[in-house]
């Protein structure tokens, strides 16, 4: 036992929580940004300035989400050169036989086709084509064996929780607004998460109107500490900032969730709001207005198939109150409570900016 484990530490495998769940997926999230959401801000820009060569490079972009999901997450595992290229073909093979759960499909394949790469790497003399070769043979071999399957799985639970929602627009937009906004501050991927499984429709509302009050909430509860630039870096950036605070003090997270339980079945029950966009951008928020770009796309991915007849003023009053008036209000009312009974004290939100 104590030769394996000090072959796997020689080899940079670490088996832990941390390194496939939250190194990983959050690596994941980025691939998926730098592909599939950002080629779909590109096109849709290219479609409504009518510039072809927009909607060249989005495409482009788009198509290579699978490569750019695996080549992520092998590099958050720490992968050698020659098993981080050979995932170009691992990504590709576990995304498109994933279905609509690719993502997750490529996250477990590509997790162990990159251990399995570690393992043979410069072990040989002939390693450039051992190490490629295991690789890529373990990894297109395990798309073929399960990512049909992890992808059927995880279609089938998004589908539920959409399905859950446009029945009980009320309790599920409360749950899934609550769930993906902590998930949004906690140091794992709601965009991963909300990605992998597909998450758009009314639970997609739900799912950015959590993210925003997680991130605006923060950027307007912890003003009084941290100014213009804490506004800034919570409410554009990420909410992630305040974890440390909240590992001191767990209170301060209190006005926050409150407040997504609040905006969440106002997003499903009252304005309606659909996240019928890229379901990674459900689990953005307003980091860097991703979420919201999602939504106005998924706007014209409607009226472009004729399930919606065009924007209205309804559709903006509710996207604007939502993501961003309502989250501020909500989060600046309940932390004028907390402070006035204790909970949250002087400082306790305070950044190192």
């Amino acid at each position: 036992m104590e030769k394996i484990k000090d072959f796997f530490k020689k080899k940079n495998i670490e088996i832990s929580v941390k390194r496939y769940f939250i190194d990983a997926l959050g690596a994941m999230a980025q691939g998926l940004f730098a592909s599939l959401l950002i080629g779909t801000i590109i096109g849709t820009l290219g479609t409504q300035l009518g510039i072809e060569i927009l909607v060249t490079v989005g495409n482009y972009a788009k198509a290579a989400v699978g490569p750019a999901m695996a080549i992520a997450i092998g590099y958050a595992l720490k992968a050698p050169p020659l098993v981080l290229f050979s995932l170009v073909s691992v990504g590709i093979s576990a995304n498109e036989l994933g279905g609509a759960g690719g993502p997750l499909a490529v996250l477990i394949v590509s997790i162990l086709a990159v251990e399995c790469g570690k393992v043979v790497s410069k072990e040989t003399k002939i390693d450039i084509i051992v190490t490629p070769f295991v690789t890529i043979f373990i990894g297109v071999l395990l798309s073929f064996w399960c990512a049909p399957a992890i992808g059927r799985v995880a279609s089938s639970f998004g589908n539920f929780i959409m399905w859950a929602t446009e029945q009980r627009p009320l309790i599920m937009g409360m749950i899934v607004s609550v769930i993906v906004g902590i998930a949004l501050t906690l140091p794992i991927s709601s965009a991963a998460i909300c990605a992998a499984l597909g998450l758009t429709g009314l639970a997609g509302g739900a799912a950015v109107a959590g993210c925003c009050a997680q991130m605006i909430g923060f950027a307007v509860l912890s003003f009084r500490e941290n100014k213009w630039g804490g506004f800034f870096a919570q409410g554009i950036g990420t909410s992630m900032l305040q974890m440390g605070n909240i590992v001191k003090n767990p209170k301060i997270w209190i006005p926050v969730i409150l407040t997504s339980a609040i905006t969440g079945p106002l997003a499903t029950c009252v304005f309606k709001m659909e996240m019928n966009g890229s379901a990674i951008a459900s689990g953005m928020g307003t980091c860097g207005l991703v979420g919201q770009i999602g939504i106005y796309t998924g706007w014209l991915s409607d009226i472009e198939a004729g399930t919606k007849l065009g924007i209205t003023r309804m559709d903006w009053i509710g996207l604007i109150s939502i993501c961003f008036i309502l989250p501020g209000v909500l989060a600046w009312v309940w932390g004028l409570f907390f402070r006035k009974i204790g909970w949250i004290k002087e400082n306790d939100l305070k950044l190192d900016l």
